[in-house]
């Protein structure tokens, strides 16, 4: 993206302030007109008093000294408070933008697919959220404070000085080009290496949150140096690749100096001389030198502004990729929501590839009835976990269709879908806040006495009632201050306060120990009960007691039965079940019935 396009795209994103923009705008040009008024003053007021007018003006006894004091004054009083207002008016501007375009930002990536978030470290995207509204921030404030009104003083400057002496206006031309060209290598030279400068940035940032988030392993290993030593080193290669950008850009910083005392000089003596030929007056003269270092100062403004876009680009440029990552999945016009559903789902001739070769699902087709258990198995890469992300549209299939009580999925509405389905996952999800924030994620509106139902049906109960806080207590990050049996419970107690009619179960109960197994257990059979239950499981005595169980290999169903009957068959998962030996445990199975019969929950 050029850096127009991408200044075009900052301003832009003004949204609804935009005709605020405009104001500040006109604002601006008001001022870069208004700010020439001194110059030209103070030169007439020369002029006037030392009786030197040049050819054409009227002549010095003709006028007076004090109106032209008093326009003075007056133009300084509006410039004074115009840029007050202006200045105040951008500054909030600035502010408000750039809290609603962080929270427009925070929102896109929420709704961007799980395969994005797993290909993108999320300490990135944090940093790219923070830098990116930071560079809008900074840019909105510096264009109506300060660098619009340098461009349009440039736009005024040069044509007025034109009409009043357009031999010394020549060399005000003649400073112009240098400074663009001079500015145009230095971005031309300094641009990739900028763009490198910020992909360092951005390692930088996923090294260390990688690391913080993974604290425990680090002291585990004794690895802390090892991580310092690592991220040392990325940021020493980014000093590597900064330092010459700001060589180049202090160049520019020191040839802008130079240029002032160059110009003055250049001025003075062209002066002289056309004054020697009566071509110019003392007060011309002085109102150019006047010109000149204002000149300097709105290019140098210019140049600051040049010089700001580009150090920001990069980061611009990173906001505005996240930004334009479309969705996969996305509500159609006409989508409905479906309020709440009974939780008859079909699978029909469904097909889906993640890389256009390989079917990760091909032709499957079923239908659960309300009520009914599904077990899914199979090996790891079977199909079984993207058979499920295609029944809540994490991904839609390239063909076949899938309905819930009769209904395409594509024609509900995300939200609508979604609310109807409850996740319990391998990995209990949980917010760094209190236990009740965390149970009302399934249902926002729950009541204390809801929460305790809950809580109570799920078996978690009786933890939280033993902290002192109780349902205030804090989970930590991740829920780290709770045990994994805990946090499993209280995902369970989540979904049963959403009391959603299909339930999804990912290996819910796989990485938990026996005794705490059986308490998750009798929290999954509670939370299964009416409900269209689809279960991911690698452990085979977990369903026993599904309705039906489908057996995945390569993204096809190959054996479909309840749990007796597909032993009896004795093909593919009865050669899972004896490699599970639990051909020859069954009996023992049988026994520990109460506590199997929910805990379909696993993940491929």
């Amino acid at each position: 993206m050029s850096m127009l396009r991408l200044y075009t795209r900052v301003l832009q994103l003004l949204g609804k302030e935009a005709r605020l923009g405009w104001i500040l705008a006109f604002a601006n040009l008001l001022l870069a007109g208004a700010q020439f008024a001194e110059p030209v003053l103070f030169g007439r007021i020369i002029d006037v008093l030392s009786g030197n007018l040049s050819t054409g003006a009227l002549a010095a006894e003709a006028q007076s000294p004090w109106p032209l004091l008093g326009a003075w004054v007056a133009f300084g009083l509006f410039t004074i408070l115009c840029s007050a207002t202006v200045a105040l008016h951008a500054d909030r501007l600035a502010h408000r933008q750039r809290q609603a375009v962080l929270t427009s930002y925070f929102e896109h990536i929420m709704q961007l697919p799980l395969t994005y978030h797993t290909g993108t470290h999320s300490g990135r995207l944090m940093k790219v959220m923070l830098q990116g509204t930071d560079a809008l921030w900074r840019l909105w404030l510096g264009f109506f404070r300060e660098h619009f009104a340098a461009l349009l003083s440039l736009v005024v400057l040069l044509p007025l000085s034109l009409y009043i002496n357009w031999r010394l206006a020549i060399l005000l031309f003649i400073l112009c080009v240098v400074f663009t060209v001079l500015t145009t290598l230095v971005v031309h030279k300094t641009y990739r290496l900028q763009g490198e400068v910020e992909e360092q940035y951005s390692d930088l940032s996923a090294r260390a949150s990688d690391a913080l988030g993974n604290v425990a392993l680090v002291q585990s290993f004794v690895r802390i140096d090892a991580e310092v030593r690592g991220l040392r080193f990325v940021a020493d290669r980014l000093l590597a690749l900064q330092m010459p950008v700001l060589s180049w850009w202090a160049i520019v910083t020191v040839i802008t100096r130079a240029s002032t005392t160059i110009t003055v000089l250049a001025i003075f003596s062209v002066g002289i001389t056309l004054h020697e030929q009566g071509l110019t007056s003392v007060g011309e003269i002085v109102m150019f030198v006047s010109f000149a270092t204002m000149l300097i100062q709105k290019l140098e403004q210019v140049v600051a502004f040049t010089n700001n876009v580009f150090m920001e680009a990069p980061r611009l440029q990173e906001f505005f990729n996240v930004l334009d990552a479309v969705p996969a999945v996305r509500d159609r016009p006409d989508a409905v929501d479906p309020e709440r559903l009974q939780g008859l789902v079909e699978f029909k001739d469904v097909s889906f590839s993640y890389d256009g070769k390989r079917p990760a699902i091909a032709d499957l087709s079923f239908t659960a009835k309300p009520g009914e258990t599904i077990a899914l198995v199979g090996a790891t890469g079977a199909g079984k976990s993207t058979a499920i992300a295609l029944l809540h549209r994490a991904f839609d299939p390239q063909s076949g269709v899938i309905r819930v009580d009769g209904l395409d999925v594509r024609d509900l509405t995300l939200a609508g879908l979604r609310r109807n389905i409850g996740v319990v996952f391998q990995e209990a999800l949980l917010f760094n806040r209190s236990i009740a924030d965390n149970l009302r994620v399934g249902k926002p509106d729950a009541t204390d006495e809801e929460l305790r139902t809950a809580a109570s049906r799920a078996q978690a109960l009786d933890f939280i009632e033993r902290s002192e806080q109780k349902f205030a207590t804090n989970a930590g990050e991740r829920g780290r201050m709770l045990s994994g049996g805990e946090r499993q419970r209280l995902s369970i107690a989540r979904a049963l306060l959403k009391d959603p009619p299909i339930l999804i179960l990912d290996e819910a109960t796989s990485a938990l120990d026996a005794v705490t197994e059986a308490k998750v257990n009798l929290a999954l059979d509670e939370v299964m009960k009416g409900r269209t239950t689809f279960v991911i499981a690698h452990r085979l005595s977990t369903i026993r007691h599904a309705t039906r169980i489908l057996v995945f290999e390569a993204g096809r169903v190959i054996e479909s039965g309840t749990f007796d009957e597909l032993l009896a068959r004795q093909g593919h998962f009865a050669a899972l079940a004896r490699a599970q030996f639990m051909v020859q445990e069954t009996s023992r199975a049988s026994m520990a019935a109460p506590f199997d019969h929910a805990a379909d929950a696993r993940t491929s």
